[in-house]
């Protein structure tokens, strides 16, 4: 049976080095490094053959626990996405009820009292009252960071996975592993850069 080789022993690539360069150029810029030091790791990081090679270059590093980039809410879109949650339902039984009121009147021949605005007028009173409220304080925008977050979030808890499932296929992480393991090694896969940081709500 052919023993697997384990991750430090694997062959490094160009960007792998590349990943180890930058985090290096971050700690430089932190003040954790001198500027010779920088320099000798720098050139180790370009020479390193193996990720044991890489990885003994970071172990005096924290790890990386930056906040992931979002991309800005825009205001409008968040506003009318929110506004059209708030709404939409209304809108769809006044249509409904108006219809039924509308044929109603064609079939006795002759116009009938308006009786959908005793299912429009209360409801959408209270809608005004929630719309004002909720524009006041800012609630469409925390509503779209939300779904923005549980987004990245999920994308984040996918790629979590499957760099899991591609460690355990090449024997650098046990199957029956602890989550103590499982979040040491996502902790350093976030810090080789091979893992985005973890998505945090605004």
């Amino acid at each position: 049976m052919v023993e697997r080789m384990s991750r430090s022993e694997m062959r490094a690539g160009d960007a792998d080095r590349q990943r180890v360069a930058e985090r290096l150029r971050a700690a430089l810029e932190e003040g954790r490094l001198d500027l010779q030091e920088y320099d000798e790791r720098v050139q180790r990081a370009y020479a390193a053959k193996t990720y044991g090679d890489l990885d003994g270059l970071l172990t005096d590093l924290p790890v990386v626990v930056s906040q992931a980039v979002q991309p800005p809410v825009a205001s409008g879109t968040a506003t009318r996405e929110w506004l059209g949650q708030i709404w939409g339902s209304w809108f769809a039984v006044l249509a409904v009820t108006t219809a039924v009121w509308v044929i109603t009147c064609i079939a006795s021949g002759a116009p009938q009292y308006y009786w959908p605005v005793w299912v429009a007028g209360p409801w959408g009173f209270f809608l005004v009252i929630t719309t004002l409220g909720g524009l006041a304080t800012g609630t469409p925008q925390k509503a779209a960071a939300e779904k923005q977050f549980r987004v990245l979030a999920r994308e984040h808890q996918q790629k979590r996975r499957a760099l899991q499932r591609e460690a355990i296929a090449r024997g650098e992480l046990a199957m029956d592993a602890t989550k103590e393991q499982r979040r040491q090694f996502i902790d350093d896969a976030i810090a080789r850069g091979d893992l985005p940081p973890r998505p945090e709500k605004a």
